[in-house]
């Protein structure tokens, strides 16, 4: 089938970067869409970023000017880098694509999340 796997988390101070990676592999024939998620602890999962195949990208308000999404189509892969992170960016990551499997259909697929903990 099709596996996302997600890394790139840790504990970072406030003002620090971090790069989440997440990686698609499996019988993909076709990726639309890819993005990332984020879920803080008593709050609901959030789209932070998502980025099309042919490149065009959404961010949420509140990222905008610090987080960059991108993706490698030739990898099935779609990067997060995040920069000036804040305290309130603390959440699991989750990487999610909108994908072609080969000879069964069309799936929205998720990774297994990656923590991401900004300290003041």
């Amino acid at each position: 089938q099709v596996q996302l796997v997600e890394s790139g988390g840790g504990l970072v101070q406030a003002g620090g970067s971090l790069r989440l990676p997440c990686a698609a592999s499996g019988s993909i024939s076709s990726i639309y869409a890819m993005g990332w998620y984020r879920q803080a602890p008593g709050k609901q999962r959030e789209l932070v970023a998502r980025i099309t195949k042919a490149g065009s990208t959404y961010y949420t308000d509140s990222v905008k000017g610090r987080f960059t999404i991108a993706r490698d189509n030739a990898k099935n892969t779609v990067y997060l880098q995040m920069n000036s992170l804040k305290p309130e960016d603390t959440a699991v990551y989750y990487c999610n694509a909108d994908l072609q499997v080969r000879a069964t259909g069309r799936y929205d697929s998720w990774g297994q999340g990656t923590q991401v903990t900004v300290s003041s």
